[in-house]
């Protein structure tokens, strides 16, 4: 095999369903297919048996950079591609995928948000729309891209070393690739859809685990949690810098989305200012 898609999975069945009902039709001659289980209390034996040319592995050890690190280890092909179970791989993604891997060290794909509910939108969608996966952001600015969709190889994912879990993973993974002279790239033809978070609750939920995995990598040293504590402090004020990407956002329709996503992004960024001061003096979140 040239390459392996690596999908890690946990109490998603039904999105994992539609991950392969789109990638199995692909050309995967050259490709073997992983899911790697997270402990899943979901039944699997009908998913496992309905998709023949996908392996599954189990990982006891919670977290999705562990299980990734299981996929990367139960295969041998040269070419590492990286899918989140809940995305929706484009019709060509596999065929792109193996057109571009030899362009760059890592490369990220793009990244589309879509909603599984009918409009209007709700304040978590209209949020999602606005800010979700800003992948080319991420990738150019940020040097990092997210894992649901990055492509390397296991000559730079030996060398790197496997996922941390409790910290931004991808985060974390990409800069020590990047500081070991890796490079990372956008690939804007590889692209795959990520489902919109649906309500309040699965976007806090969203962000408390993002909140913790950032903390983790900024450390506990006193200074990082000064600087934490400023950021915490500053959080309030990005409500007024991010304000006219809604009210100019194309993905939203009518004033009543972009009110939405207006109350959405201040609960959110004031909850957040709650959480990283309560870890800046040491306290659970």
């Amino acid at each position: 095999m040239r390459a392996a898609v690596i999908i890690p999975h946990y109490n998603d069945t039904a999105r994992l369903v539609r991950c392969l009902a789109a990638l199995t039709v692909q050309d995967l001659a050259e490709t073997e297919v992983v899911v790697v289980d997270n402990g899943s209390t979901e039944p699997l034996a009908a998913l496992i048996a309905a998709y023949a040319a996908v392996r599954f592995v189990t990982e006891a050890r919670k977290g999705a950079a562990n299980a990734r690190n299981r996929g990367v280890a139960e295969t041998t092909a040269p070419l590492l591609f990286f899918l989140d179970c809940d995305c929706l791989p484009a019709p060509d993604w596999l065929a792109t995928a193996h057109r571009i891997a030899p362009d760059a060290d890592l490369i990220g794909g793009a990244i589309e948000v879509f909603d599984e509910t009918p409009p209007p939108r709700n304040g978590a969608q209209a949020f999602e729309a606005v800010f979700a996966f800003d992948y080319r952001r991420y990738i150019e600015e940020k040097g990092f891209s997210v894992t649901a969709n990055l492509l390397t190889n296991r000559e730079v994912f030996t060398a790197t070393g496997p996922f941390v879990a409790g910290l931004s993973e991808d985060l974390d993974w990409c800069h020590r690739a990047r500081a070991k002279g890796y490079r990372l790239i956008v690939g804007e033809a590889l692209r795959v859809g990520h489902p919109s978070r649906s309500d309040w609750a699965a976007l806090e939920k969203k962000w408390l685990r993002l909140t913790s995995e950032g903390f983790g990598v900024n450390g506990a040293s006193p200074g990082a949690r000064l600087k934490w504590a400023v950021k915490a402090v500053l959080m309030p004020l990005s409500i007024v810098v991010h304000l006219p990407r809604i009210l100019r956002s194309p993905k939203l329709n009518g004033m009543s989305e972009r009110l939405a996503a207006i109350a959405t992004l201040a609960r959110l960024r004031f909850r957040r200012a709650g959480w990283m001061l309560r870890q800046a003096v040491g306290l659970a979140i």
